[in-house]
């Protein structure tokens, strides 16, 4: 568009000539339009009387229609506070400080202006020189988009680190990471302080061969030959200082922070673990044969493994059914069941004894006997339960069904089973004995039976369906006319 000089008023351009001394009015509105983006001239209505644009990066925003339209109504809400500071501040013969307003823009997209205002003497026109700021705006939005992705990327090169050093410290297998160069450790996990028998702060900073026998170091010494030649080495075995024993060496190299490190693994001898594997393998064998169910869980009731005997009490086919799958979901009747007996695990380390039930996978009820223990003390804390199903109990050649448990044996269950599974069991036995007793009496007339019982014909077979009583398939005629 044209500049300050072809558009703005006469007064103004008078105004720059005595402000600005011997220049003339053209010179002086070249000078500010080469010093601004963009230059508006304001009546004292606040309404755009000229306006001059130099810079091409308006184009498309709309300035076109700015003349003729007051000033505050081209810019943003949040900006129309400094609009009337701007046009309160202006002085003849000062100009006030910048402040930065936001424009409307078709484009969607505001468009930022930095201001400062000058009054012109006479009708007290002012006279506003912006700077475009789209640029440094652009600027500024790329620099927080680069500063939040480096910020992502160091959190994520934190985690990383995070997660390395906790699978480090938490790791089973020895490792030491040693300079390539120096030989010496830079790191070293808690198994391999364990294994070598001195403590972190004694390792770090060791020429790593210094902490094995004097056997091995000519051995050690071709491996670290052979690692700055080939990159590679084979593993050897060699021995502990200070009697530690004999160990298995692997070393493997790798590049960090523009550095060549050593990453050594050490293990056990092989001599030492092949004596315990046929021990271990022959506890293993006598377990998964035992004839009672043997189960193994983690601290939260997750079954770890089990027995072939476990897997027919609850009628499934392979140990991957049940491995990682709550004992709960099989074991006692009710979950107050197992609560008390994890309470008594818990309190005592053990228990034997507990009578209890196992449900089928398909709807089977089997009562068993439950002996646990808690092994809290070794690395890996877990569980272990074994299942002995109880006998059938005998039915007497009179056809009697068993009597009711005594006192003093229900006595003994208080504290192993809760009491309101006492009462239950108390009940059923109590009522299929009154049932059984009145069929008998009735000589299985189930309509006498069912009047005598104070119960109607549907509720007596409900019961008898329940508790297994009588041949429920045969006519309600051929039993009743009995």
């Amino acid at each position: 568009m044209s500049s300050l000089a072809h558009h703005a008023t006469r007064e103004a351009l008078a105004a720059l000539q005595t402000s600005l001394g011997p220049l003339d009015a053209q010179a002086a509105g070249a000078l500010v339009a080469a010093a601004t983006d963009l230059s508006l001239v304001i009546d004292g209505e606040g309404v755009i009387r000229d306006a001059s644009f130099a810079s091409a990066d308006l184009k498309g925003e709309g300035c076109e229609t700015w003349l003729g339209r007051p000033w505050i109504d081209t810019v943003t809400v949040e900006s129309r506070p400094k609009i009337d500071a701007l046009l309160k501040d202006a002085a003849p013969g000062a100009v006030t400080r910048w402040r930065q307003v936001n424009h409307l823009s078709p484009t969607g997209i505001d468009l930022p202006v930095r201001y400062a205002a000058m009054r012109l003497p006479g009708d007290g026109q002012v006279l506003l020189l912006g700077r475009n700021l789209r640029a440094m705006a652009s600027l500024q939005r790329t620099l927080v988009e680069t500063q939040q992705a480096l910020e992502r990327d160091y959190l994520r090169m934190r985690d990383a680190e995070t997660r390395y050093r906790l699978l480090f410290q938490l790791g089973s297998e020895p490792v030491l990471v040693v300079d390539a160069g120096t030989r010496r450790v830079t790191d070293v996990n808690p198994a391999a302080a364990r294994l070598i028998g001195r403590p972190e702060k004694r390792i770090v900073g060791q020429d790593a061969v210094d902490l094995f026998d004097a056997s091995s170091l000519r051995d050690l010494e071709i491996l670290f030959a052979g690692l700055r030649v080939t990159g590679q080495a084979a593993d050897l075995d060699a021995r502990l200082g200070a009697r530690r024993g004999p160990v298995r060496v692997a070393a493997s190299l790798f590049r960090q922070d523009n550095a060549t490190s050593v990453l050594l693994r050490l293990a056990a001898a092989e001599a030492d673990t092949a004596q315990a594997e046929p021990a271990r393998a022959g506890a293993l064998d006598v377990v998964r044969s035992l004839p009672e169910g043997f189960v193994v869980t983690d601290p939260e009731r997750r079954i770890l493994t089990a027995n072939p005997a476990f897997l027919d009490l609850v009628q499934l086919a392979t140990e991957e059914q049940v491995r990682g799958q709550p004992l709960d979901r099989w074991l006692g009747r009710e979950q107050s069941e197992v609560a008390t007996l994890l309470a008594m695990l818990a309190q005592h380390g053990s228990v034997r004894y507990f009578p209890t039930h196992v449900r089928g996978a398909y709807g089977t009820m089997e009562e068993v006997e439950v002996a646990a223990v808690s092994a809290t003390d070794g690395s890996r804390p877990c569980l272990g339960f074994t299942l002995r199903a109880m006998p059938r109990r005998a039915v007497a050649a009179s056809g009697r069904r068993e009597l009711p448990r005594s006192v003093e044996q229900m006595t003994e269950l208080v504290g192993r089973v809760p009491m309101r599974n006492l009462v239950r069991e108390s009940t059923d036995l109590i009522e299929r004995l009154c049932i059984e007793a009145a069929l008998r009496i009735t000589q299985d007339n189930r309509a006498s039976a069912a009047e005598m019982l104070g119960l109607s014909r549907q509720g007596l077979y409900a019961k008898m369906r329940r508790y297994g009583i009588g041949d429920l398939d045969a006519p309600d005629g051929v039993a009743d006319s009995v």
